[in-house]
């Protein structure tokens, strides 16, 4: 390998068919790359199918030449020894036919030469066959004689590329992709400018959530919770939008379905003018180019998905749908739950509950909650000038569950240092640096911060965060 170009022309399998149509049709020979999906070899005879990106399959097939059947042989006793998911090279001459088990259904591949790239080990910790499967379909086998197995969640993180290959999950990580896409073309356009801040720094992000430490040159430093005071520091240095696609660090000791200690986070901060309801409106603008674009541009890799973890589109409103914290206690005492003083923080079964509400109310899946709170909300947090108990932030849901979470900030250098105080927290260097940006002069401004694995966990209906994730970190779990 890499020791010299032979000049060959690897094809995509999905340009290959059984019509003169086809990029690659009826007597056209190719070479292709592909992993061994399945081979079957019986007498003078072999069927093995190759697959490309998880998704695209095609039939190849080597039959016993009677005019030279010592070469024949040779050819056979190789194909048997090729083990499944191992890489290989294959030159073969198309040829029309009927084929089932691959996605190219009208063409074959009749096999001239092949030999492996890289050899997979023959006994596999799982089949990717089975990790393919829907719980629904392991499920109705187990009473009949050949049960699927129920391929464990630790088994298969344990040997999570392997896990990739299962055409669904691989699709999953092309979502992810979609979205991060999705998500800079619709800020692009709408003036925003891409910015990288820092992972290491001298105090916490954010009060309330536990960090990472680490030595720094002997000083203690820690792994960023968000980039949050680096966005509004951005505002004060006159990048009046930006947005920001970076990981995110939480030492938090949960073990839930939707909790990760690492994730990828899509940040964005932005002067307002008058209202921070001008941010709500290019979120909304930003999430309704993701959801309506998911379904179109990426409708194949959502229809792998859906086969195997069945999902409905996101509905949403064309104007942001947004409801105020007084009409959501509302609603959830409607529902039978005891608000108290209406002060406190939503449970994961209470969001869910306003969620069902307002799919029922308001016809979305997708909608805002805004004035939260002060007290359950961090220290830069502008409070609500007409009344303090209350805030300028906003939360956002999908399917009754939270994926964003922002506010307008306090950008008076006099009242954010008032209410770090009152809340109890220590002015380090890393937050003075920060307050010292406002008293140069910013603008007034607001922001979001969303989690990118939530969103794609969420929108696909999976039942488990780590679904969502290329090689997911919790507090069990720090490899691969």
């Amino acid at each position: 390998m890499s020791r010299s170009r032979s000049g060959r022309d690897f094809v995509k399998v999905g340009d290959i068919g059984g019509s003169n149509d086809a990029k690659y049709g009826p007597g056209k020979t190719v070479w292709l790359r592909g992993r061994l999906n399945s081979i079957r070899v019986k007498g003078g005879s072999c069927f093995l199918v190759l697959r490309q990106n998880s998704f695209d399959t095609v039939q190849a097939c080597f039959f016993k030449d009677k005019e030279n059947p010592e070469q024949s042989a040779k050819m056979i006793k190789y194909l048997k020894s090729l083990t499944t998911e191992s890489m290989v090279d294959l030159e073969g001459t198309v040829s029309t036919a009927d084929v089932r088990s691959a996605s190219i259904q009208d063409a074959e591949l009749v096999i001239k030469r092949i030999h492996a790239v890289s050899k997979a080990d023959a006994m596999l910790p799982f089949l990717v066959e089975d990790a393919a499967r829907s719980e629904k379909e392991v499920e109705e086998s187990q009473d009949t004689d050949r049960p699927f197995p129920r391929l464990g969640q630790e088994l298969r993180l344990d040997h999570r590329w392997l896990d990739l290959r299962a055409p669904a999950n691989n699709a999953i990580m092309r979502v992810q992709s979609a979205i991060c896409q999705l998500f800079r073309e619709s800020l692009y356009s709408q003036g925003f400018v891409e910015i990288h801040t820092p992972k290491l720094i001298a105090g916490e992000s954010e009060s309330g959530a536990g960090v990472f430490t680490t030595d720094y040159f002997g000083t203690t430093a820690c792994l960023a919770q968000s980039p949050q005071l680096y966005k509004q520091m951005a505002i004060s240095s006159d990048l009046d939008r930006v947005f920001e696609i970076g990981p995110v660090f939480r030492a938090e000791n949960s073990n839930t379905r939707r909790h990760l200690c690492e994730f990828t986070g899509l940040d964005l901060e932005m002067a307002i003018n008058e209202h921070y309801m001008e941010t709500l409106e290019v979120v909304h603008n930003m999430f309704k180019h993701i959801f309506e674009n998911l379904e179109t541009r990426w409708a194949k890799e959502l229809e792998v998905i859906r086969t195997q973890y069945e999902s409905e589109p996101v509905t949403f409103t064309d104007e942001p749908c947004v409801l105020h914290w007084p009409e959501a206690m509302e609603i959830l005492e409607e529902n039978g739950f005891d608000m108290g003083d209406k002060l406190g923080d939503l449970t994961g079964a209470q969001e869910l509950a306003l969620g069902a509400a307002v799919k029922e109310k308001y016809g979305t899946d997708f909608f805002m909650l805004d004035k939260y709170p002060s007290n359950i909300r961090p220290f830069y947090t502008m409070p609500d000038p007409a009344d303090a108990r209350f805030s300028n932030s906003y939360d956002m849901f999908i399917r009754g569950q939270e994926i964003c979470s922002g506010a307008q900030r306090c950008h008076d250098p006099e009242m954010v240092t008032e209410i770090i105080k009152q809340k109890g927290i220590e002015m380090g260097d890393g937050l003075k640096t920060y307050i010292e940006s406002f008293r140069h002069g910013v603008s007034p401004h607001a922001g979001a911060g969303i989690g990118l694995e939530r969103v794609v966990f969420l929108y696909l209906g999976l039942d488990n965060v780590r679904k969502a994730s290329m090689f997911p970190r919790d507090p069990n779990r720090c490899t691969p």
